[in-house]
């Protein structure tokens, strides 16, 4: 039996995607991973408070007072304290450098808010996604999880499920319904696809 990849979830906000991977990990669906730290770039995220619920180990690596270069090398510390094997960006709201990227090659994923590559790349985040496919007309959305690259929401597809726009939605509405309906059932999939592979890599 190989032993369980080691992961950490990076987060920004409220942590609804870091809660569907606990849910996951709980119910057993996560078999092959393990989430062992939860890092936020900001104090008052209300991800800590779920993952501190679910007894992980949660730290807080502020993006705010630092350059690029100092708060990298503080999330790669805190990463290699506990030899972190899968990184997980559920709503993580920071821009990783192409050398960051690079060290972790492989074993970055993230979940962006529409079909890639629709309404996709640097600015295109949280709200702002579901706005312009309503201002753009599109009758399906969805969610995407990939591989993360030096290039914004470029990285290889692991997983998208599609999502039917309403006409009566608001960004707001979408939103939430892509959530429940595509990147809380994808991200803890993907998730187990990869922690496979890579367990079985070891």
């Amino acid at each position: 039996m190989n032993e369980k990849i080691r992961i950490a979830v990076l987060v920004s906000g409220g942590g609804t995607n870091l809660q569907a991977l606990l849910n996951a990990e709980a119910a057993g669906e996560l078999k092959s991973g393990e989430i062992v730290l939860v890092i936020a770039n900001k104090k008052d995220t209300f991800a800590l408070e779920r993952a501190k619920a679910a007894q992980k180990k949660a730290i807080v690596v502020s993006s705010a007072e630092k350059n690029s270069t100092n708060f990298e090398r503080e999330l790669i510390e805190a990463l290699d304290e506990e030899n972190i094997e899968l990184i997980v960006l559920a709503g993580f709201l920071c821009i990783l450098s192409e050398k960051f990227v690079k060290k972790y090659s492989q074993r970055i994923i993230n979940v962006h808010p529409a079909l890639i590559p629709s309404f996709c790349g640097k600015g295109f985040y949280g709200l702002k996604v579901h706005q312009a496919a309503l201002d753009y007309g599109v009758k399906v959305t969805g969610a995407t999880v990939h591989f993360v690259n030096e290039v914004p929401d470029g990285g290889k597809i692991i997983l998208q499920k599609a999502v039917c726009v309403e006409t009566a939605d608001t960004a707001e509405s979408l939103q939430k319904r892509v959530m429940e309906q595509a990147e809380w059932v994808l991200l803890p999939k993907a998730v187990e696809i990869v922690a496979t592979e890579l367990s079985e890599k070891k």
